[in-house]
Parts: C-alpha cells; structure tokens; sequence
C-alpha cells in the first residue's frame, strides 16, 4: 500500500440525468437528479482509496453546510483530510451537470467563490509521509512553488500532473513532474489533432517524465522517458451509462500501478480498463469488487 497526497479541487456536484442534451432554449424534464461529491483530484483519490491506497486532499473548503458534502463522502472512502485549509467565507464549488442517457456524455456548468489552495499551506504538509504527490494542473504560480519544495526537500519523491486545461503558465511545470497526464481538450486546443504526435513533440521539449494523453473512444497513449511509444485501445462496456469523472478514474488506475512499480505498458492497460468499467457504471462506487 503507497501513501498518496493530492492536491486539487473538490466539488459538490448536481447532475440532472435526460434522455438527450436539450437544445438552446428548450425545456426538458430530468428522468432522475443525484447530488454527491465531485472534483478531478477527490475523484482520484476515492479510486485510490478503493483500490487499497492510503489517500490524503490538499484542498480548500468553505465553512458552509455544503461542505459537510464532500467532508462526509470523503471520509467514508478513508481519504485524509488534515491538510484541507478551511476559510470562513465563500461558497463551495459547484458544478451542474447535465447527463444524456443516450449516450454517457455530460456537459458542465461550474461555480466557484473559493480561493485555491496555496503554497503557505501545502508548507505545513509533512512530505515525508508520502510516496506520491498528484497535483491537478490549476492555480500554476502556488502549484510551481508547491513543487519546488518537493523537489528541493524529497527530490525522489514521485510527483504527477493532471493538464486538462489551457491555463497561463502551465507548460512551466512540466519540467518539475515525472508523470504528466494530458487531456484530449488540451492537446486539440494545442492545435494538435492527435496524441500520436502531440506527446512526440513534447518529448522534444526533453521533458524527463512519462507522457499519457486520454482520446475518448480511441484510447489512451503513452510515451516513456526512454522514448517508447504506446497505445492501449478503448475498454467499452457493454452500454456506455455516464463518463463523469471517466478521466479521473483513468488517471487513479496509472498512479496506482506506477507507484508500485509496475512498468507504463501494464499501467496503461489497467488504467484504461479501469476507465472503461467506470463507463458502464453510474458515479465511483462498485469498481473494485
């Protein structure tokens, strides 16, 4: 078992489930409505915690009723929360979330009043205590301090970066990660229309760390720091029922085998077979059985 810090954002999320996406101005009425617990790196850190890990969050909360949320479902999965930085005021972030039964898309609305969370924070964190730092790529001056101190103070420690979106700066902290994780928005607002090459061109960047980029019904794709190429096709399940958080579940999976040593070929392949369970299921629960 590994001991895992994430730091990152966790959300309440409200998802209204439709037979379709509705059009601009049309109203439609939701089959069923679920409120739970979200955010790219709690998500993460519940499948972590699923999968036999020992899990802590770095993240701000609001002290505000919605927060008893996300601290009561987090704790239920025996994620750690000593290190969150509660503020009196503010609202926790909320997103809403429509998803089509006909085919597992979501699209989303988000909303925040919350600060990130910041360096002098993070400071108070024992590093020692940790096998595996995973940021997601967000609040990019704090975070590159973040790192900073990992590397100076554990600079053996591993450290992973989630880059879903375009955000200032973000290329700046390429260099300072071992794994980094690329979405497909990302890289297509890049302007690049495949992984292939896009992980290609960033390995000229001499960045030594592992590369992966999800691409939807195409899979997932890697690049080694030795320079390997691979490619691991779509798991699909027998009906695809939601994909909410399908990217967060994938990255768990390559953590989770990364960390216990396991080469990034055997990674790939159970991160994406994990993802491509969650897929088929509604919400995180039921995919370690």
């Amino acid at each position: 078992m590994a001991r895992i810090l994430g730091v990152g954002n966790a959300t309440l999320d409200i998802v209204n489930v439709v037979d379709n996406y509705p059009h601009e101005d049309q109203e439609v009425r939701a089959s069923s409505q679920h409120l739970h617990r979200g955010g790219n790196v709690a998500n993460t850190l519940v499948v972590l915690s699923q999968l036999g890990h020992d899990c802590a969050w770095a993240g701000t909360l609001a002290d505000e009723r919605d927060a008893a949320i996300i601290r009561e479902d987090l704790t239920e999965h025996g994620v750690d929360l000593s290190a969150v930085h509660s503020v009196a005021q503010g609202k926790v972030p909320t997103s809403y979330i429509s998803l089509s039964r006909l085919n597992g898309s979501r699209t989303i609305v988000h909303y925040r009043d919350l600060p990130e969370y910041s360096a002098a924070d993070f400071a108070r964190i024992d590093l020692n205590l940790f096998d595996w730092l995973h940021f997601e790529g967000r609040n990019i001056e704090q975070i590159r301090l973040m790192l900073a101190r990992a590397r100076r103070e554990q600079p053996n420690l591993l450290c992973s970066l989630e880059v879903e979106k375009v955000r200032e700066g973000i290329e700046s902290l390429f260099p300072l990660v071992d794994v980094l994780m690329f979405s497909k928005d990302y890289v297509r607002r890049q302007g690049w229309h495949d992984a292939e090459h896009f992980l290609a061109a960033m390995k000229k960047q001499q960045l030594n760390a592992d590369l992966t980029c999800t691409w939807g019904s195409k899979g997932a794709y890697a690049l080694s720091r030795t320079g390997e190429q691979l490619h691991e096709p779509a798991f699909a399940p027998k009906m695809v029922v939601d994909t909410l958080g399908a990217g967060d579940v994938f990255n768990a999976g390559l953590i989770a085998q990364l960390v216990m040593g396991h080469n990034l070929d055997i990674a790939l392949i159970e991160a994406s077979r994990l993802a491509g369970k969650k897929c088929g299921l509604y919400g995180l629960k039921r995919l370690v059985e």
